[in-house]
């Protein structure tokens, strides 16, 4: 939100009180409170009729530094508030001299000029890391009268800023407005379905404003050498959280707002949907899997999408007896053939759905300030909306999915969640606009719960569409509703990158795009961006994706890059643990595994998956691809080509090759299966060394599935050949090879 009319001038009917000279500070053992007059104080007559505005400095984990920015601080306390692993037992260091005051945690502190005008500099060590100066503070009430809080803090020369969520437009956000506000969308607006008060920066540090609501950045936007955030209200807390490295601000990011969990083992093969408005029944479902089978296609789940119900009764979780009159058979008869299943649901609940009318008597649906239940004709016919504010209420929805469980199956889609209202009332007394956003994340934790509650750690899965902070601890989630072009293609891998740099650790999208048709051009290339991602699916609008609807070369890609993505979950899933343990995704930005390299900041036409591979997905229908290698000799996976940077690549792909390569000493495991993920991955183990130096000794670790042993590898390359040992874990057998 811009309260400004250019650099020097505030809006019509704006009027702003900025902190001047600190007055006085108070400290205590975790930190200080500075009180700054909003002019200058010469005499007694001074304070009279004159604002101080409050700031609280504090550290609610190591490494992070909290700020609290206060007007008039008697307001009712508002939640919901996200929910942070603060700590109130890691080393914090206060010092107050005449000149400043200081709060340091690990090598981050937070220094307070005591003289002269306001200023608030964050440092590593000595080294400046960013600042709030004497315009950054304000106070502001609009013409309406309304108030805000904003804070900006600087840029310096050449930062870039990326994250606040799943963006679909540049990934680089100078220069932007950006709404932290759930809606749905698509993938061709400012508007997302997953947005993230948190920004990460190319100079080692991170920003978290510890808001549900409506948070509104302007980057580098309405003050170019600043990034600004506000908020409704009178106050406004954010978080500056150290790196040095921007995997390091992750860690610690992650460490506060959560850790993505572990997915199973069988999440990461693919998934084949129904799509949405297709027909389909039992027969269709068969077809389509004997069709896989009978092309040699590895499946491991199938999805079934909103009318798997009935029409104007989503959701009920009632099977259509016309469609599905056996489910139970089924449901069995898929897992016969070793397949998951998914099926589709979202919070609202049709007037139809027999739900509806026991939800109402319970008190279990959001409702209007007079008592009645809200609603709406929007998505379906007198639409109203669970409460997961009430406990008895999300026990109630839970328990209509363990139903599903009990019948066969194994996870669900949990579309939707944006569409939350801002004039109702919540069981909880929620603020109506904070809940907006976060109720994504409470709908999402009833399902992922109740999926860990019956299927036990680690065995549970969902394909969420909506978040915020704190939504990453519930995977995976996917990008939403896009074109089938090309152009929707590169939007899609914005978005995942963007999602990437907010700390979430898995991320997938419809491979094909979902409205409209593809052309076989389109869905063969998305094939091999989508199997190159952490989790693959084939899902649509009004039209399937099997791939024989298209033409028999995309079957032969579908196969190929399938059986190439099994043969790799040694790697993955080791990329994975490291999301789960570290909070470092599993598909990263160029930037996280080269911050040196000004280069990789501006990088959105490609990726690394882990930290060894480099993808460059090709948009275009000729197979022409330009993409960028770091410095080094980089080795194309599969042909064994080399390219050597830092420099821009154009090479052309035929549909049957991407540019995956693996980076310079890299050593990457291959498995030894090629038909499913869910294998003991160690076993007959594949360890490819990629133009390795003389003397290298690099440690490689190789997950279990869950209830498995897993191993870890010394490889060693000495006089021109490797070697390896084994140092832990179980291995029926592996082998070093150099590649060629």
């Amino acid at each position: 939100m811009k309260f400004t009319d250019g650099y020097w001038q505030l809006r019509p009917g704006v009027s702003v009180l900025r902190p001047g000279t600190v007055e006085s500070v108070e400290p205590d053992e975790r930190g200080f409170t500075v009180f700054a007059p909003t002019g200058r104080i010469t005499g007694r007559g001074d304070t009279l009729n004159r604002p101080v505005v409050t700031v609280r400095f504090f550290s609610p984990a190591p490494g992070v530094v909290g700020v609290t920015i206060g007007h008039h601080c008697g307001g009712l306390p508002r939640e919901p508030r996200f929910a942070l692993a603060e700590s109130t037992d890691h080393p914090v260091h206060v010092e107050v001299t005449g000149l400043t005051a200081t709060l340091t945690t690990g090598e981050l502190s937070a220094r307070v000029a005591l003289v002269g005008p306001w200023r608030v500099d964050f440092l590593r060590g000595d080294r400046p890391v960013t600042s709030s100066t004497e315009r950054s503070v304000g106070i502001v009430t609009d013409a309406e009268g309304h108030k805000y809080v904003h804070e900006r803090l600087a840029l310096g020369v050449g930062e870039t800023i990326h994250g606040l969520g799943e963006r679909f437009g540049p990934y680089v956000k100078n220069g932007q407005t950006v709404d932290i506000w759930n809606a749905d969308g698509g993938t061709a607006s400012e508007q997302a379905y997953k947005n993230v008060p948190f920004y990460l920066s190319s100079a080692g540090y991170g920003v978290f404003v510890d808001h549900p609501e409506l948070v509104s950045f302007e980057v580098g936007s309405e003050v170019v050498s600043q990034t600004q955030f506000s908020v409704a209200g009178q106050s406004l807390t954010y978080h500056v959280i150290d790196g040095p490295t921007p995997k390091d601000v992750l860690r610690r990011y992650t460490a506060l707002t959560g850790r993505p969990a572990r997915v199973p083992a069988w999440s990461y093969g693919l998934w084949l949907s129904t799509s949405f408005t297709t027909s389909y029944d039992e027969k269709t479902v068969t077809e389509f899997i004997d069709g896989m089978a009978e092309r040699n296609l590895p499946l491991s789940v199938f999805h079934f999408d909103c009318f798997w119900m009935r029409q104007f009764h989503w959701v009920d979780f009632v099977w259509d007896p016309e469609t599905f009159p056996d489910p139970e058979g089924m449901l069995r008869r898929l897992h016969e053939r070793g397949l998951k299943v998914c099926v589709w649901i979202n919070p609202y609940i049709a007037q139809r759905s027999y739900l509806f009318e026991e939800g109402r008597r319970a008190g279990y649906l959001v409702r209007n300030p007079d008592g009645s239940v809200w609603q709406w004709d929007k998505w379906q016919a007198g639409m109203a909306l669970v409460d997961f504010t009430n406990p008895d209420a999300a026990r109630w929805y839970a328990g209509k999915l363990k139903v599903l469980l009990d019948m066969g199956v194994d996870c669900f889609k949990t579309d939707f969640g944006e569409r939350i209202p801002t004039d109702v009332v919540w069981h909880d007394s929620a603020d109506p606009q904070r809940m907006h956003n976060y109720y994504a994340y409470l709908y999402n934790r009833t399902v992922f719960e109740l999926l860990e509650a019956e299927r036990g750690a680690g065995e549970a899965v969902v394909f969420a569409r909506s978040a915020t902070a704190g939504g990453q601890q519930f995977p995976v989630h996917w990008g939403g509703d896009c074109e089938s072009t090309f152009v929707a293609m590169a939007e899609s891998l914005r978005g995942g990158l963007s999602l990437a740099a907010s700390g979430f650790g898995y991320w997938s999208h419809d491979i094909g795009g979902f409205e409209g048709t593809p052309d076989p051009a389109v869905f063969k290339r998305w094939i091999a961006f989508g199997l190159l991602s952490s989790h693959s699916r084939l899902h649509g609008s009004g039209s399937y994706r099997v791939p024989w609807a298209y033409d028999e070369e995309a079957v032969t890609v579908l196969r190929h890059f399938t059986r190439l993505k099994l043969r790799l979950m040694p790697y993955l899933a080791a990329a994975a643990e490291e999301a789960h343990s570290d909070g470092v995704p599993v598909l990263r930005p160029m930037i996280l595994e080269f911050p040196d390299d000004p280069t990789a900041a501006y990088l959105d036409r490609q990726y690394m998956l882990g930290p060894d591979v480099l993808v460059a997905p090709v948009l275009s229908a000729d197979g022409q691809v330009t993409y960028y290698v770091p410095a080094g000799t980089w080795t194309h996976l599969v042909s064994g080509a080399r390219v050597t940077g830092p420099g821009w690549v154009t090479e052309k792909h035929d549909f049957d090759s991407v540019p995956v390569l693996a980076r310079p000493g890299a050593v990457v495991p291959f498995g030894a299966v090629e038909d499913r993920p869910d294998y003991a991955w160690a076993d007959d183990v594949r360890l490819r060394l990629y133009a390795p130096v003389e003397g290298q000794r690099t440690r490689v670790r190789v997950p279990a599935p869950a209830g498995g042993v897993g191993a870890e590898f010394e490889v060693r390359y000495d006089n021109g050949s490797a070697t390896v040992d084994l140092v832990a874990g179980a291995s029926s057998g592996y082998l070093v090879e150099v590649a060629e």
